[in-house]
């Protein structure tokens, strides 16, 4: 069993407006509902699970029934948590009540991160063979340095050893959850990328190449470079 664990808890204050960025309209649907078509259709995905405020969960729903997709394949929802870890970990709870005995695979994406392809999720979930998770990452084109107290060099970082994680990543759900859950109470609320849980409780994490096309709306330029991509003929 595969399941999609669809990140929609986010505020976007960064992007400004009266509603979060993942729920305003572009090209005539939400912006969640590019990565939701994609996971609904995808032959490899056998449900979705969505952590979302009370309050937007039944608009997604409605979402998904206005255009025509098979709003069946939602599993559930859980609430945000206060950090984004914790908000995964609700959502793997929640995903891990309805497998029940089963240990499926979790494909870990954001909502705000609407160019996801069918043929991406496929080389996420094919590099999993042989480990507990994967993590697509691209490379660091630019010089990096590091200091210690952000006003002066200390040292040239390698740079062709430093790697930018993406979305999604993918991990089997009962190693992760466990990785996730020693963390508690406090810890979990200091990690800054997903994978990072993985790595500290020791985890196999393979890494593959990354698409710069698969980026996050953030910004207000963001959105305006994602809606003038949708208009080009």
């Amino acid at each position: 069993m595969t399941i999609a664990l669809v990140l929609s808890g986010g505020t976007g204050t960064r992007i400004g407006g009266d509603i979060p960025k993942q729920y305003m309209t572009i090209q005539g649907r939400m912006l969640i509902a590019f990565c939701l078509d994609m996971f609904i259709k995808h032959k490899r995905v056998d449900g979705i699970w969505i952590v979302a405020a009370y309050e937007w969960q039944q608009e997604i729903v409605d979402e998904c029934a206005r255009l025509g997709l098979d709003v069946n394949t939602i599993l559930g929802f859980s609430l945000p948590g206060e950090t984004r870890q914790l908000s995964i970990l609700n959502g793997l709870k929640g995903i891990e009540s309805y497998a029940q005995d089963e240990d499926p695979v979790v494909i870990i994406h954001d909502a705000a991160r609407p160019n996801l392809s069918a043929e991406y999720v496929d080389r996420c979930l094919d590099a999993l063979e042989g480990y507990d998770g994967v993590m697509p990452v691209l490379p660091m084109k630019d010089t990096v340095y590091y200091s210690n107290d952000g006003k002066t060099v200390d040292k040239l970082l390698e740079r062709s050893c430093i790697y930018a994680g993406q979305a999604p990543e993918v991990y089997r759900l009962r190693k992760y959850i466990e990785a996730n859950e020693r963390l508690l109470p406090d810890k979990i609320k200091k990690i800054n990328g997903s994978t990072e849980p993985a790595v500290l409780a020791g985890l196999s994490v393979a890494m593959i190449e990354g698409d710069e096309d698969n980026y996050k709306i953030t910004t207000s330029k963001d959105l305006e470079r994602f809606d003038s991509e949708k208009r080009r003929p």
